[in-house]
């Protein structure tokens, strides 16, 4: 497996009603997000207004987590429901979703009928060495807070970088970390 790190350098930010997003990839590369031309597409945003509507993405399934703060979420006719770090809700990008409270989020947006994803938070209390079992063709580890390394691959990330493999097979990945959260994404379907 050939793994790369993603920096800041690497990022695009744009704004958005709510505040700002930021692209940390997406899929083919070269794909713009405003064409809806992607397949998936992986991404942190501040949402920086007391209330904000979602952008409706009917033709994608979309994976939300909290990274720094707190929100309400309303997803389509669903009671609103509070949404924390570490928790993550999965849904149909076409529905309207409504959010009060301010954050920063981690999302993921997979292309129904083409591919599909799954998104877990690992959070640790101290320094850990674990095997993520990770299944999937393209695959992600966010660093949200502290630091992870890939002891096998020899790379290292910082909070607020990402660790992307393109083309996985699969099995085990070793984790190396301090305390800290991570976001661990699985992406099946292939790249167009």
């Amino acid at each position: 497996m050939e793994w790369k790190l993603l920096t800041q350098e690497n990022y695009v930010t744009t704004g958005w009603s709510g505040g700002s997003t930021t692209q940390l990839s997406i899929a083919p590369e070269g794909a713009v997000y405003a064409q809806r031309d992607f397949l998936w597409r992986i991404s942190s945003a501040a949402v920086e207004l007391p209330h904000s509507k979602f952008t409706p993405l009917p033709d994608y399934d979309r994976f939300l987590s909290v990274l720094e703060g707190e929100i309400q979420l309303k997803i389509d006719a669903r009671e609103p429901f509070p949404l924390v770090p570490g928790e993550v809700v999965a849904f149909d990008g076409g529905a309207p979703v409504e959010s009060w409270g301010k954050c920063v989020d981690f999302n993921l947006m997979v292309r129904k009928g083409a591919c599909r994803g799954a998104v877990n938070v690992l959070s640790r209390d101290e320094s850990f060495e674990e095997d993520w079992n990770a299944e999937g063709e393209t695959l992600a580890v966010y660093c949200a807070q502290g630091w992870v390394s890939l002891p096998g691959v020899g790379l290292r990330a910082q909070a607020g970088q990402l660790l992307l493999c393109r083309a996985a097979r699969g099995g085990p990945v070793r984790l190396t970390g301090g305390a800290g959260r991570l976001i661990l994404v699985s992406i099946w379907g292939t790249e167009r």
